[in-house]
């Protein structure tokens, strides 16, 4: 049978080029390439030099978003900067992730998220990573919050604060904020350690005072430290309970209800007793 060819529409950051496409087993591998700075400074003399660029024979892997629900990876060629300096080698880290770890910016962004309503274990066994990968992602995005700032430009017109359990049991928390701005494609704006008025208020400080003024809605749980800290930050924003909790509250009062309506009397207990005897 002939090879049916299959269009694959993929969005890529922003400077990202992709070479090649090759699918290995239930996955899809895309080469791919972006533009190098014509300068680096050193990690170790600290000058500032033009690229000496040394490629090696070695190409590294990353994940990122799932395509039709499979994984994806990024394939590229591993490339250093030799300081005509000092004479030390640094890899160039692509712009689309970090250091040290093996996916992109993006796929934490999918991690961060999934696991609004859910945990670290749940989010692992849906993506197919460890548990242990998840919460370094969320260590990563709370040591970045110390220093970040959103952009001044940005319009953010509708934000989502959530708490997020990282351990089974819920003994483990942090506090995500993200811009639902455009509901269908939510993002990351700041993550919080804990889940207190003060980690909200953290999360809420990226954003600056005018564009805090600028949120017309705020959907959070029905937690008072959230309600409390969006009040203070957020003076013309609406408070939106999410469809999650409201559920889960309707659930618990149905349930309730539920039990009361259909525990049997002592009456009742009697009368089942006295059925049961031999007359």
């Amino acid at each position: 049978m002939p090879a049916i060819p299959i269009e694959i529409t993929v969005d890529v950051p922003d400077g990202v080029s992709i070479g090649e496409y090759e699918r290995i087993d239930t996955g899809h591998a895309f080469h791919v390439s972006w533009p190098l700075p014509s300068s680096c400074r050193c990690e170790s003399c600290k000058h500032e030099r033009p690229l000496v660029l040394v490629e090696k024979a070695k190409f590294l892997v990353i994940r990122d978003l799932d395509i039709w629900g499979q994984p994806s990876f990024f394939v590229y060629q591993d490339r250093m900067h030799r300081c005509s300096h000092c004479g030390h080698r640094q890899a160039l880290i692509p712009p689309f992730k970090r250091r040290d770890v093996k996916y992109t910016y993006r796929f934490e962004e999918l991690v961060l998220t999934s696991l609004i309503n859910s945990t670290a274990e749940d989010v692992a066994r849906q993506l197919g990573i460890s548990a242990e990968t998840v919460e370094r992602i969320v260590k990563n995005r709370i040591e970045d919050a110390r220093a970040q700032k959103v952009s001044p430009t940005r319009q953010v017109k509708n934000i989502g604060l959530d708490e997020i359990s990282l351990k089974k049991g819920h003994k483990t928390y942090a506090t995500i904020l993200t811009d639902l701005t455009d509901p269908s494609k939510p993002e990351v704006l700041a993550v919080a350690k804990g889940r207190d008025e003060e980690a909200a208020q953290r999360c809420l400080a990226v954003l600056s005072a005018e564009q805090r003024a600028r949120v017309a809605t705020h959907c959070t749980d029905m937690s008072p430290a959230y309600l409390s800290a969006c009040r203070q930050a957020l003076p013309a924003s609406q408070s939106v309970i999410d469809r999650f909790h409201v559920a889960k509250k309707l659930g618990e009062v149905t349930d309730t209800l539920r039990k009361k309506t259909t525990e049997p009397t002592s009456e009742d207990s009697r009368a089942s007793g006295e059925s049961s005897c031999d007359p």
